[in-house]
């Protein structure tokens, strides 16, 4: 557990992760974030590439789990679509859900990782939490204040080019 904005891994989109790149790494629990990660923000549903990965997830033996910090219902819908277990209000950096997520699955923090696409939550959050860090490049800017979010981070993503 360490205070550090350096992702353990870099990828594109969440979409390319396979459950052997993980298990190949002792990955056995992935930890979403949902925003710009699974999904581009408003979106009401997962979309079929999504559900399809999950699948592909799932008999991969790889266990699946949303930490977001969404307020709204949106997580609510996603997780049930997706058919796994969830947690909104995650006031991510704070690394207190992503334990809980880790504890809820039965699996330690050296067997989980956590993919999202911003440094100064999801990738500071899991650092906190000991856990694998992924960070994937946000899917959509859908306004000027993300935009903005994401060029603060610029300095940071251009740094670490450790890629999965």
């Amino acid at each position: 557990m360490s205070f550090s904005l350096r992702p353990k891994y870099v990828i594109k989109s969440l979409l390319d992760l396979t459950p052997q790149m993980l298990k190949d790494r002792g990955i056995e629990l992935l930890i979403l974030d949902l925003d710009n990660t699974i999904s581009p923000y408003g979106e009401k549903l997962p979309s079929e590439k999504v559900l399809k990965w999950t699948e592909d997830m799932k008999k991969g033996g790889i266990k699946l789990y949303i930490v977001s910090n969404s307020k709204k219902v949106r997580p609510d819908v996603f997780a049930k679509e997706m058919d796994i277990p969830f947690v909104k209000r995650a006031k991510k950096p704070s690394p207190k859900f992503i334990q809980k997520a880790m504890e809820d699955m039965n699996i330690s923090a050296e067997k989980t990782a956590l993919a999202g696409d911003q440094i100064f939550t999801d990738t500071l959050g899991a650092n906190l939490a000991g856990v694998s860090s992924i960070l994937v490049e946000p899917i959509k800017f859908t306004n000027v204040f993300l935009r903005l979010r994401y060029y603060g981070e610029m300095p940071f993503r251009k740094m670490y080019k450790n890629k999965l």
